[in-house]
């Protein structure tokens, strides 16, 4: 039963990362924005809890190094609409990326 609960979290955090990058690719979301550094921030956190219940030193690896890149992103992302807010400007592509 703690293998399915684990699984269900892993791939949830999977999903999330994924939908995320395929925005981006589909150019619905900015790369460089907040919403795709949460997206990511999120997965990796569901994907780390999943490794609770089934370790993997190389998976571990990699989502804290994802995780620490996306929270670095993510707190970049927050300051910069939160700037731009604060003009009373149109937030930079956070909710769709345009080119």
């Amino acid at each position: 039963m703690t293998n399915i609960i684990g699984d269900t979290i892993g791939i949830t955090g999977v999903l999330i990362i994924v939908i995320a990058y395929i925005l981006m690719q589909i150019d619905r979301m900015d790369p460089k924005g907040f919403l795709f550094s949460l997206l990511n921030t999120i997965g990796a956190i569901f994907i780390l809890i999943s490794l609770l219940y089934d370790w993997n030193l190389a998976s571990f690896v990699m989502e804290v190094i994802w995780l620490s890149l996306s929270l670095y992103g993510t707190v970049k992302g927050y300051k910069n609409q939160k700037r731009v807010l604060s003009k009373n400007e149109m937030p930079l592509a956070t909710d769709r990326y345009e080119r």
